[in-house]
């Protein structure tokens, strides 16, 4: 059974939709990343989203950044949801959602009015905090009352919710999914990632010999996914989950095993899962957070799957920013929109970085800033997140191309 997704709603700190995201990532503009200073005096560059006017209904349950964040990005598929909410009815839609920063704000501003006052505010309740909320406040927000999930498997929390979604319609759990992630660059964080020595001082270098680590930024992207193709044709849809493959290295909590066995097993799988080739790929949207580990073994894993079919690839994050539980569904929506062209000649997105290589490492075919000349559009993406605890996903999209 085929899956397909609609077209997405993003907004990350390179821009409030799709287009200005992808144009930003297509232009290699890294303008929506800024110096943040946290409260203990240090500052890193963060790719936090300033230009988009949140709303603010005025409740403690809606107005919290994340909350906000994942609502600016949910009203952009608004029509698509409600064609679905026609064909289908609420009581057969799910939602799947991927964060990891699910209610550390939303605690902190609970007590801190506990510890000023001597009372949390009237309409808190503990449940705002946990890693499940964002997924109930979208099934609320939409009147939705079919099955709903929350993946927390850190940065490949979202990629592994697009893959839950697809499973539950494959199984018959319901007709159609909103799938995704919402995270942002919270102080508790950046304070945390700091004390990990893993927050880079200038805007990350993925894969450089010089690369010092990470980059965080706000960001949320969803789509809606469905088995009939022609629900989302007429906007632009159609764009098929080709393939995803899932692998966990149980090897240590935070860093990948060196060899990058675990990212192959997850390549490998989504590629046999989609019955294509690794020579069909076209491009690959590489996890790529610039910290000396994690370049390493994904430069191995590719280098290995992909052995003399090499396609052009390149990491977003030094223009997103590292959105963490989002990464894996923003990173998939860049893939969507390249999809999305016509174009032979395509744009891909760039790229950024020293051009420094790591003798040590295998040589990528890195995007730059000219088009790259296909033997035709774009057909076949993939896109890698590969996550603390050694949780990996590779997703493959394609246009109506293979299984279905």
């Amino acid at each position: 059974m085929g899956i397909y997704l609609s077209p997405p709603g993003l907004v990350c700190c390179a821009g409030n939709n799709r287009d200005q995201v992808f144009e930003a990532a297509i232009r290699g503009d890294q303008g929506g990343i800024k110096p943040v200073c946290l409260f203990g005096g240090k500052t890193f560059p963060v790719g936090r989203i300033d230009a988009v006017k949140l709303s603010a209904p005025g409740t403690y349950t809606t107005e919290t950044r994340l909350i906000r964040i994942a609502d600016a990005a949910l009203e952009q598929i608004l029509p698509q949801v409600e064609q679905v909410l026609a064909a289908y009815g609420s009581s057969r839609i799910a939602v799947c959602v991927g964060s990891c920063d699910n209610g550390s704000e939303g605690s902190l501003r609970a007590h801190g009015a506990y510890f000023s006052g001597g009372a949390f505010p009237a309409d808190y309740e503990l449940r705002f905090q946990g890693a499940g909320f964002p997924a109930e406040y979208i099934a609320h927000k939409f009147g939705l009352s079919g099955p709903v999930l929350a993946v927390s498997t850190a940065c490949a929390s979202s990629a592994g919710a697009v893959i839950k979604g697809a499973e539950f319609i494959r199984a018959g759990l319901c007709d159609a999914v909103i799938a995704g992630g919402a995270d942002l660059a919270s102080e508790l964080a950046l304070a945390g990632f700091d004390s990990l020595e893993a927050l880079s001082g200038a805007v990350c270098n993925p894969f450089s010999k010089n690369r010092q680590g990470i980059t965080l930024g706000d960001g949320a992207a969803f789509f809606v996914m469905a088995a009939d193709k022609s629900l989302f044709r007429e906007n632009g849809g159609g764009i098929e989950l080709l393939g995803a493959g899932e692998s966990a290295d149980a090897f240590h909590m935070t860093a990948p095993r060196s060899d990058g066995s675990g990212a192959i097993r997850a390549m490998e799988a989504a590629l046999a899962d989609a019955g294509v080739n690794a020579a069909d790929v076209d491009y690959i949207n590489l996890h790529g957070t610039g910290t000396r580990l994690n370049d390493s073994m994904e430069a191995l894993a590719v280098a290995a799957v992909f052995r003399d079919s090499l396609p052009p690839v390149s990491s977003t994050k030094p223009i997103t920013g590292h959105t963490l539980g989002a990464a894996g569904a923003l990173e998939l929506a860049l893939c969507w929109m390249l999809l999305s062209r016509d174009s032979r000649n395509a744009a891909l997105p760039v790229h950024c970085w020293d051009g420094v290589y790591d003798e040590e490492l295998p040589r990528l075919r890195f995007a730059g800033k000219e088009a790259v000349a296909l033997s035709g559009a774009p057909q076949i993406c993939m896109s890698n997140s590969f996550a603390f605890g050694g949780c990996n996903v590779s997703l493959l999209l394609g246009r109506d191309y293979g299984k279905g």
